[in-house]
């Protein structure tokens, strides 16, 4: 929906003598979707130094699933898997920490093996 028809709408229930409260205009913008989009744009000397681009859309779920708007379903922190997720990392860091210990003490010990091995020879 776009801040036109919002307003439109707005103003002809105005118009009409009907008042239009806060719930009625959530409701329509639920209903039907609100887009409010910016770019900022900072340039020196006709370079692009930085672009910002500003994207607020409020919609309700189901609007928003009619126009192809879901990713709260598979974002982990939204759909309850944070936790599964959080104990995940903790075993695969562990795991790594096991295995560069390993490393560490297998190259120590290479390295002593080399050196006696080098001192045998001398």
């Amino acid at each position: 929906m776009s801040y036109a028809k919002l307003s439109s709408a707005s103003s002809n229930a105005i118009a009409h003598g009907g008042s239009t409260n806060l719930a009625d205009i959530l409701e329509r913008v639920l209903d039907q979707g609100l887009v409010i989009a910016g770019d900022i744009r900072v340039n020196l000397l006709d370079i692009e130094l930085l672009t910002i681009k500003l994207r607020l859309v409020v919609a309700s779920l189901e609007t928003a699933r009619q126009v192809g708007i879901n990713w709260w379903e598979t974002d982990p922190w939204f759909n309850g898997d944070a936790a599964t997720l959080e104990s995940e990392n903790a075993k695969l860091r562990k795991r790594v920490r096991e295995l560069e210990c390993e490393s560490d003490e297998n190259g120590s010990h290479k390295e002593d093996s080399e050196e006696s091995e080098s001192r045998e020879r001398a």
